[in-house]
């Protein structure tokens, strides 16, 4: 019993710290009804900040903390001035959650650049012996966090219960447009809550970093415990938030022990996939609802620019034909490895493309499929001397399988709580690939790998690599162009429009949308077996979710629903490190920071500014038919 009791304690402990980042969760989702993943950043920035003025430069431990979050509340002030706010008020709330998680990219990549890749952590605030109550012993750091959790809950409530600036925050919480019209400023509203969560998630991380070291990609652990937190306790719950952390961390510490730590996370997320079957909007209710002004919340949806058929057909070719005959010239080095990997890469973002360009549908789990796919395909290889394209075909068969089952909690799922989902899976194929040793190789990776090969002819060098991932890549895209202007692409387009009118006009919403995530899971598993036959080696981390969130950046960047565009993103995200390696070190934040500057800045992506560049063949937005939109209204 003082056992489970000591085991129950250090969860409490740990969960304090899932708390502290799901209030910043909920406070900027009441404000603004967006869930902002880069959370989970502050408490990195914050605790690496603390390192810099108390251990380097000596400042006394106060000193040294307020000047921390002063420091991250005014860099999250200016990030979200110029980033979070303009999303809220101008982009659908599924493009700025994806912001968001570009935002987290992007911290992550600043704190490699200013503190490097090592592990950082602090000293405890009042030594490092633990306080005895009777035989259970607490360490004095988790007083210390416990208690900042409960301060940080005080000074919360008391805000926004007790104070004219959080009744303003409420009104805003509730109809942003009625509190718009009684004189509240609401963008400086969703400015305060963005620089309070950045205060929270600092003040968590410095309270946390002297029980555990932290690294510049920290933010995506406390992000997702965060999210899960707060997922479980209810959207927008102060007191859900709260109750959620530390049931999650209570959760993992029994896992940990009872069963294995490479484990604990495993079966968080699967009862965090039990509470969205049972009770997707969490424990508590999520404080007052929001209304729904048809004029204020609903943003339209900006049509993709695409070519009219015959001329994207044509323009599809003569990629095709340049892209042939690149490994026939003299590349400088490396770039042909470069170029192999952005298109296998591309097969995966096609996919990924047909569910979020032409459906609408949010999915941060991506790479969870690749994972599955190249897994699958590698162990068979390796291990059983299967053939290599029927380890594919084996790894595509699961990896569908694997979509019907998450079709399943994601069938009836929407806007983030559809995020969150696909954010689970991608996490709980990654804690598998790490956990099952004996199976993938668990952290180390699975090694010696075979070259594909089909019909006694092996695809063993970059070119020939690059050549088989090229021709799939045009069969793909030619087939796609084709299905997406029959019935079954105007399907796709009217669930993304509008699922409730496509309902109304005869649309079987919930098939269009397994179709969907089908054919997105079966390209990312082909991709993932074509990764591992092509570097002969197979790690969690080559295919973990980071992974997922790079290739929504490929497909920002280069143009959703364009089918074509994503592999503009994938060419410029993979070969601009190779071509100047001095950006080398910059590649995690550039892609942060391309992807937040697309959704805002270039929304129809490189591969529609090009369209527009060229004008005279009409660039406009296509109707579901694929005809220009001037010549489909004569």
């Amino acid at each position: 019993m003082l056992g489970f009791l000591q085991i129950v304690i250090g969860g409490l402990s740990q969960g304090g710290v899932f708390a502290a980042v799901a209030l910043g969760f909920s406070l900027v989702y009441r404000v603004t009804g967006v869930v902002n993943l880069s959370q989970g950043a502050f408490c990195v920035l914050g605790a690496m900040a603390m390192y810099y003025f108390q251990v380097a430069w000596g400042w006394p431990t106060p000193l040294a903390a307020a000047a921390s979050i002063v420091a991250v509340v005014a860099f999250g002030l200016a990030v979200g001035a110029t980033t979070f706010v303009p999303a809220v008020a101008t982009l659908p709330i599924s493009s700025t959650l994806v912001l968001t998680a570009g935002l987290l990219t992007f911290f992550g990549g600043v704190a490699l650049i200013v503190w490097g890749n090592q592990p950082y952590a602090l000293p405890p605030f009042s030594g490092e012996a633990p306080v005895s109550f009777g035989q259970l012993r607490v360490p004095t750091q988790g007083l210390w966090l416990a208690g900042g959790v409960a301060a940080m809950i005080a000074a919360l409530w008391w805000l926004v219960y007790r104070t004219q600036l959080g009744r303003a925050l409420q009104a805003c919480a509730e109809n942003a447009m009625a509190a718009s019209l009684m004189g509240v400023d609401v963008k400086r509203m969703m400015l305060l809550s963005f620089g309070l969560a950045a205060a929270i998630g600092a003040a968590s991380g410095l309270l946390v970093a002297p029980i555990t070291s932290l690294q510049f990609d920290s933010g995506d652990f406390f992000t997702t415990s965060g999210f899960v937190a707060v997922a479980i306790g209810g959207m927008g719950s102060f007191a859900g938030a709260v109750v959620g952390g530390l049931l999650l961390g209570v959760a993992e510490q029994i896992a940990a022990y009872y069963v294995s730590s490479l484990f604990a996370n495993t079966l968080a997320l699967l009862l965090l996939l039990a509470m969205l079957l049972w009770r997707p909007n969490g424990l508590f209710a999520a404080g007052p609802a929001r209304r729904v002004d048809v004029r204020s919340e609903v943003v339209v949806h900006r049509a993709p620019i695409r070519l009219a058929n015959g001329r994207m057909a044509g323009l599809a070719l003569a990629l095709v034909a340049v892209l042939g005959v690149l490994p026939l010239l003299p590349l400088p080095n490396g770039v042909l490895p470069s170029l192999t990997i952005a298109m296998i890469l591309f097969i995966s973002v096609l996919g990924l493309d047909v569910l979020m360009g032409w459906t609408g549908q949010v999915s941060l789990g991506q790479a969870g499929f690749m994972a599955i796919g190249g897994y699958t395909a590698a162990i068979l290889a390796t291990n059983y001397d299967w053939p290599p394209l029927a380890g594919v075909a084996a790894g595509m068969a699961l990896s569908l399988v694997c979509a019907l089952l998450l079709s399943v909690v994601t069938g009836r799922l929407r806007g983030h709580y559809l995020a969150l989902a696909t954010l689970t899976f991608g996490l709980l194929v990654d804690s598998l690939t790490v956990g099952l040793v004996d199976v993938t190789g668990g952290p180390s990776g699975l090694v010696g790998v075979p070259s594909f090969g089909v019909a006694g002819f092996d695809f063993d060098t970059p070119a020939s690599m690059y050549w088989l991932a090229l021709a799939l890549a045009a069969v793909f895209v030619f087939t796609l162009e084709g299905g997406m202007r029959s019935q079954f692409g105007r399907g796709l387009q009217a669930v993304r429009t509008d699922q409730l009118a496509a309902a109304a006009l005869g649309v079987n919403v919930p098939r269009v949308k397994l179709a969907a995530l089908c054919v997105s899971a079966a390209l990312a598993s082909l991709s993932g077996s074509l990764y591992a036959f092509n570097f002969h080696f197979l790690s969690p981390e080559m295919v973990a979710t980071p992974r997922s969130f790079e290739m929504i950046a490929m497909l920002v960047l280069g143009g959703e629903g364009t089918l074509v565009g994503g592999l503009f993103g994938s060419l410029v995200l993979t070969l601009l490190p190779t071509l100047v390696q001095g950006l080398a070190a910059y590649k995690t934040m550039a892609e942060g920071a391309l992807l937040v500057a697309s959704f805002l800045y270039l929304p129809e992506g490189l591969f529609g500014r090009f369209v527009l560049w060229l004008g005279r063949i009409g660039a406009k937005p296509a109707n579901p038919n694929g005809e220009p939109a001037a010549k489909a209204a004569t």
